[in-house]
């Protein structure tokens, strides 16, 4: 059996085989780059495309002995030679054949993958380091559709080497409409793809460029059929060709172009050359949501798209006319935002926190690359949940799932109160409902289905959450009339009797509506009441009657849905206001006549009644991480995430039974259920997801049993989830829920404040430092006017500024 991997070092041997790392800008698509130096899952084309693999590679031909000429890539994994599409007809098309390094190994420090290959017939070793920016405070460079390459060749011989290095690629761009070319760049070339009248979104274009003032560019490679032009590339490429040649003028296009760089270097010396990417693709075909009016949106799949409207254009768009002009800034503006890159993930790893923590951290970040995220050429913020390997996942931003990531409010403030003013605005209508979905274009969209109860509460804390960590009191002043009217909202439709519980029928994240007061929506609740009496106020709005429901709904949650051991929920379906369960049916619940009975003897389809939920104090971790504090007794609390550290995490998943969809965790894996019913009382049909296992619970869990003293279990939790990503079976860079990259997982950012119990009040100038560790430590920070280390030294408390200023006038440290 291999050496398993510890978490936080290089992947190679079998963990390598699924690694895939994303390259690219916030909302602007991505590249990844594989363990082995291969690139994949590229998806430019502002929609995901997960398994577009392009014919692009780079190689290294030594000069000499009858020359050896090897891709600049470790062996193919062997899972990609049978089963994915097309490998039943040979996998023509792909590089699969071409002689490689004869091993790799993969180097995670986000935002930089580093891939070292090594071949005992070569006299060179090869390291790639590919990046993107990502600059926390600096949304735009932190976007852009981006990447690069950097190839550092070695000479590990005692004699002198002389070599081509070569970067090659067919048009990917091309899209069949006869309307594809390669044209030259400065130090490079352009495949581009003109679209059409009936697919104008199809245009399209991808760069790449050097900046080697002795490089060439080959824009025309061999035209031919059956697979001419891939066997003359590899045969030029294996002859040390080396030359330029311009842009064809007539006939067919190119299918491809090479970029040639000739390398000598005396025994020891090293020379690395830069491959600068570059895409721009202007235009798409995206649209969602119901025109408020009620009439058709114009997008595939709702009525007509005849019937027009806009369509998603991407924010490099806005900036930027070109691909040309893309790869101008990149290229002039590269050697700083790699500085302030490396700048920014030196400090992130300057931690002793424990590594399973910071790779789950880093790993998700990764989602912020991902297709997952658009931002519109105003600068907004639209996200899907998680990307289907061909289009995007559950549309809109969606409050209920969003509600869990912690990443961009940090590292991108500016960004996430971009989330808040479309949940307010244009997706509040003048009741206080809001749609949960947010159309796209960002619009005033039709109010057709319920609010999400735990969505639009948990926007409500969000928005303190913002006003704390940008300290901007007039920003929060400006939303308030609208936050104001969401909750009351919210008090009328779900609290009728003003109990301070939500009774009446509850849409929430697990696509459903939960029928009766309990512990999860519940806790939203109280944090949401809090919220706003902490905001109004601090500006003199009257908000009595916030806190006397709040002070209401807490009594109720710790005496009526607390058995001692974990909250749960009170199933109801008699005497509310909404009916009948079978008339005021919500999303995919239906009754056939089989569950009108279980609707006599059990209630509602859909519930989780006297379970133990690991999403049931949700709201109260919801409420520290949003820094609105305490929300229900902390002893209760504690209580129950030790019931869901005992009941709900199997070290072994075997004897689970999981009738639903079970490839999140499976078999011998281990993880975090969703729910239990220790007490043997499970419902015939309980709510969908409920056998499942989502990172995204298990690290909002985990991160809250570290802020209640609980670091052991919580780390436990923490490495199960990584040591099923951990690059054998899945990708340690995609953790997926409904779809790749998934949203939730973001919840992982919240580890940091669980270990190092570290959170800076902009408001106050105040540094809370309440770590779950004893000793000293050192952790990563991010505030919104700049990031740092903070911990504990010779058992005091310090903060060091790495990046901007932050005004501290106190730390306010509890140790353990």
């Amino acid at each position: 059996m291999a050496k398993r991997r510890k978490y936080g070092e290089p992947y190679d041997g079998e963990y390598l085989d699924r690694v895939a790392f994303p390259l690219g800008g916030i909302g602007a698509g991505m590249v990844c780059i594989e363990g082995t130096g291969a690139l994949s899952h590229l998806s430019v084309r502002n929609r995901p495309e997960v398994f577009n693999e392009p014919c692009t590679f780079a190689a290294l031909c030594v000069k000499g002995n009858g020359n050896t000429a090897r891709v600049i890539e470790g062996p193919v994994p062997m899972w990609k030679v049978f089963g994915p599409q097309g490998t039943g007809n040979g996998a023509g098309g792909k590089t699969y054949g071409l002689p490689r390094f004869g091993s790799a190994k993969f180097e995670a420090r986000f935002p930089f993958g580093r891939v070292t290959v090594s071949d005992k017939t070569m006299p060179v070793e090869a390291e790639i380091t590919a990046w993107s920016p990502f600059i926390p405070g600096n949304a735009d460079d932190s976007s852009l559709p981006a990447a690069g390459l950097e190839y550092r060749l070695a000479n590990r011989s005692g004699g002198a080497v002389s070599a081509v290095f070569s970067w090659n690629t067919r048009n990917f761009m091309a899209a069949g409409t006869k309307n594809d070319s390669v044209r030259a760049a400065e130090g490079g070339f352009v495949l581009a793809e003109g679209g059409s009248e009936e697919k104008p979104w199809e245009e399209g274009y991808f760069a790449a460029a050097t900046d080697a003032s002795d490089a060439r560019v080959n824009c025309a490679w061999f035209r031919g059929g059956w697979f001419d032009p891939l066997t003359v590339a590899w045969r030029e490429t294996a002859e040390g060709a080396c030359y330029s040649r311009g842009p064809v003028s007539e006939g067919e296009p190119s299918p491809g172009a090479s970029i040639y760089v000739p390398v000598e270097l005396a025994p020891g010396e090293e020379r690395t050359i830069r491959i600068m990417l570059a895409w721009y693709v202007p235009k798409t075909n995206l649209r969602y949501g119901e025109e408020a009016d009620g009439g058709c949106c114009g997008a595939e799949g709702c009525c007509s798209r005849d019937a027009g409207g806009e369509t998603h254009v991407p924010w490099y768009a806005g900036r930027f006319g070109s691909a040309e002009e893309v790869l101008g800034y990149w290229k002039s503006n590269y050697g700083r935002l790699k500085e302030e890159t490396e700048k920014f993930s030196e400090c992130f790893y300057d931690t002793d926190l424990p590594a399973e923590a910071v790779e789950a951290v880093a790993a998700n970040l990764t989602i912020l690359k991902s297709p997952t995220v658009l931002r519109q050429t105003d600068g907004r913020i639209w996200a899907w949940e998680g990307c289907c390997d061909g289009t995007g996942c559950c549309a809109g931003s969606c409050t209920h799932v969003w509600n869990y990531a912690q990443a961009m409010p940090h590292l991108f403030p500016g960004l996430e109160r971009t989330l808040r003013a479309t949940e307010f605005n244009e997706s509040q209508d003048d009741s206080g409902h809001q749609a949960f979905r947010s159309g796209l274009p960002i619009r005033e969209i039709k109010h057709g289905f319920h609010a999400a109860a735990d969505g639009q509460l948990g926007g409500i804390m969000k928005v303190y959450r913002e006003w704390r960590i940008s300290g901007d009191t007039e920003w929060m002043r400006s939303l308030w009339p609208k936050v104001r009217k969401s909750l009351e909202y919210c008090v009328e439709t779900w609290d009728p009797g003003r109990k301070g519980v939500l009774e009446e029928p509850h849409h929430n994240t697990y696509d459903i509506e939960f029928w009766g007061p309990d512990g999860m929506c519940g806790g939203f609740y109280l944090g949401a009441l809090k919220a706003a009496a902490l905001m109004g106020g601090a500006i003199g709005e009257d908000v009595g009657e916030f806190e006397k429901l709040y002070g209401r709904g807490r009594k109720y949650l710790e005496k009526e849905l607390y058995n001692g051991e974990y909250f749960f929920q009170d199933v109801k379906w008699e005497g509310l206001r909404a009916g009948n369960p079978v008339n005021d049916s919500g999303l995919r619940t239906s009754y056939s006549p089989e569950a009108l009975e279980l609707l006599e003897k059990e209630g509602p389809k859909y519930q989780y009644g006297k379970g133990c939920l690991s999403d049931g104090v949700l709201g109260a971790w919801m409420a520290e991480v949003c820094g609105v504090g305490e929300i229900l007794s902390a002893s209760r609390v504690r209580s129950h995430l030790k019931a869901v550290a005992r009941h709900n995490y199997r070290k072994d998943l075997s004897g689970h039974a999981n009738p639903q969809r079970p490839s999140y965790a499976v078999g011998s894996e281990g993880g975090l259920l969703v729910c239990t019913w220790p007490r043997g009382d499970k419902l015939t049909l309980p709510f969908p997801y409920s056998d499942e296992v989502w990172t995204g619970i298990e690290y909002h869990v985990a991160s809250h049993l570290m802020m209640m003293g609980r670091a052991t279990e919580g780390l436990k939790i923490v490495r199960a989830a990584r040591d099923r990503y951990d690059g054998r079976h899945r990708n340690p860079f995609n953790e997926y829920e409904c779809g790749h990259w998934y949203a939730r997982a973001m919840s992982s950012y919240g580890l940091l404040q669980g270990l190092s119990g570290a959170r800076y009040d902009a408001v106050e100038k105040v540094l809370y430092l309440a770590p779950a560790m004893k000793g000293d430590f050192r952790a990563f920070i991010c505030t919104a006017s700049g990031y740092g280390t903070v911990g504990v030294r010779n058992g005091e408390p310090f903060f060091e500024a790495k990046e901007g200023e932050v005004e501290v006038r106190k730390i306010e440290y509890r140790a353990r």
